[in-house]
């Protein structure tokens, strides 16, 4: 991997934010679900693409997530995201989404 300085990881927005939102998206290739995030009051709300069968089990309405949310906007069929949320890989192949331990507002950024 390319090693990066601290300055280039500082332009990496990641935020937390709620999942407000999960729907079924038809329209995809393969099986998977639209997210709605809200950012709070600075960012607002922001829609990710995820896989749903890795996804709809461990990510529901109401979870905390981290997300990086200086992404720029890209078609994904017919979904435009703006958001990419991270979560790391669990044992059955499913995603975990990043785990706060802590109550964090909407909004807060990863420092």
């Amino acid at each position: 991997k390319t090693t990066i300085g601290f300055y280039d990881f500082l332009t990496v927005d990641i935020r937390a934010g709620t999942v407000i939102r999960a729907d079924a998206f038809q329209e995809a290739r393969k099986s998977e679900i639209k997210l709605w995030i809200d950012f709070g009051l600075e960012i607002r709300e922001k829609k990710v693409g995820a896989d749903h069968a890795t996804l709809l089990t461990d990510l529901v309405v109401g979870r905390k997530v981290s997300a990086a949310v200086n992404f720029p906007t890209r078609q994904v069929s017919k979904l435009m995201p703006n958001v990419l949320a991270l979560g790391f890989p669990g044992d059955a192949g499913e995603i975990v989404p990043t785990p706060m331990d802590q109550p964090v507002a909407n909004g807060a950024r990863l420092f």
